[in-house]
């Protein structure tokens, strides 16, 4: 699909943005479907951001309270997808810095306890390595699934 006119590309960008929030990255992605030439994406990324669509603070926030809420993912795990946005590490740790560590150890005990009923293990230790590598695919740092191992009750 190629959109001709640099107008076009960029009132549906301006229209993709507003539907939610987006990166640069999400941006040029769809623009490089297009076809939309090296330059003109430039001006155009440049006109979303004055026009205040497009913001990589705002999509950091919004990114790391929709996975860490609504997902329960763990900081790693949020951390990765922001990467792989190509945001940069300073916005990471900032967007990173609004997550409280005992509200995340907390998170974890409590997905830990749930899946817990769910797994099934011919041994305790089965079911433990399960559990430990259902947390780490989340996201979770291995202390903090240690410590929520360690208090889970039996």
């Amino acid at each position: 699909m190629k959109i001709v006119s640099y107008e076009q590309a960029l009132f549906r960008l301006a229209a993709y943005c507003s539907r939610g929030e987006r990166c640069i990255f999400d941006v040029c992605q769809k623009m490089r479907q297009w076809e939309i030439a090296e330059e003109d994406q430039k001006k155009i990324v440049q006109r979303l951001q004055d026009e205040k669509f497009l913001d990589e603070n705002r999509f950091c926030r919004a990114y790391v309270n929709d996975k860490w809420k609504c997902s329960h993912w763990g900081i790693r795990k949020i951390a990765a997808g922001l990467k792989r946005k190509q945001i940069p590490a300073a916005l990471i740790r900032e967007a990173l810095s609004g997550i409280d560590a005992e509200e995340n150890r907390e998170q974890l005990y409590q997905l830990l306890a749930a899946k817990r009923k769910t797994v099934k293990g011919e041994s305790e230790y089965e079911i433990r390595q399960k559990l430990i590598r259902f947390a780490l695919g989340r996201g979770f740092a291995w202390n903090d699934i240690e410590a929520a191992m360690k208090l889970r009750p039996d």
